[in-house]
């Protein structure tokens, strides 16, 4: 498999005539001399696009939606500044596999570098895929990563040691945005067919202010379960007692606690 160039177009075994099969086909009818073709396609390797459904701007749009989400910093739509863009089709290793019940796996490998490896866990459903077509060369990024080196770092992953079933080149559409924030530039990739931001470093929330909100109500309602407990040791009275303690300090620690995450919420 490391000689097999990635194609779309096959030769008729019985006329030699060209066929071009679409995606999911294992039988063609050779449109020359009518011969039945079965298409082995563990020995071949396919050729395939996903066509982009965004422009610029909806890509723009999705960055700001993902900007502004619960992943990154509060307000990064607003004070983080865009510098370039570019868009490319960026070339991935696609493997499909079959378990011993037939259930099949798709992995996906980067065919050239990137500094954002998250475009691996990209969805690729089998009705996207297009035939490759020529004029895309001039917006597509050529692939680096051979074939083999990609199928082996595919069978390090959980439960993928078979050879794939099917292997294809497919070239799907990126917008590639560059970002300022804090003095420290990033990099957000925005795929144009489902409007998916990948970034493997950028500008998350704080997690310290959560996790002392959260230590602090734990430490407050300890405390407070605690009352209870102490004066049970002074018998019934002792337990009522403290359990009327416990419930009239806990409603407006609560309140504060509410009023503290809010206060938190809002500024990290």
């Amino acid at each position: 498999m490391s000689d097999a160039q990635p194609t779309t177009k096959f030769q008729c075994t019985q006329c030699g005539g060209e066929l071009k099969p679409d995606q999911g086909q294992l039988f063609l009818t050779c449109p020359f001399c009518g011969s039945t073709v079965y298409l082995d396609k563990s020995k071949v390797v396919f050729h395939w696009y996903v066509a982009p459904t965004l422009d610029e701007a909806k890509a723009r749009g999705a960055l700001a939606r993902w900007m502004s989400g619960n992943e990154t910093v509060k307000d990064l739509d607003k004070k983080a500044r865009l510098g370039g863009v570019s868009f490319r089709y960026f070339p991935l290793w696609y493997f499909k596999h079959k378990d011993a019940g037939g259930r099949e796996r798709i992995t996906l490998q980067p065919a050239a570098a990137t500094s954002v490896t998250e475009v691996a866990h990209l969805q690729l459903p089998p009705g996207d895929l297009r035939k490759y077509e020529d004029r895309l060369d001039n917006d597509s990024e050529p692939p680096s990563v051979p074939l083999d080196a990609a199928l082996e770092w595919a069978r390090r992953g959980p439960a993928v040691k078979e050879t794939p079933a099917e292997s294809a080149l497919v070239h799907v559409p990126l917008y590639t945005f560059k970002y300022e924030f804090s003095g420290e530039t990033y990099t957000a990739l925005v795929d144009a067919a489902s409007g998916k931001v990948l970034a493997n470093i950028y500008p998350e929330k704080a997690e310290a202010p959560y996790q002392l909100v959260g230590g602090l109500a734990a430490a407050i309602f300890l405390g407070l379960a605690a009352i209870p407990v102490a004066g049970a040791f002074f018998g019934d009275d002792g337990a009522m007692i403290g359990f009327a303690v416990c419930s009239a300090l806990g409603i407006p620690a609560g309140l504060g606690l509410m009023a503290l995450a809010a206060y938190v919420s809002q500024k990290v």
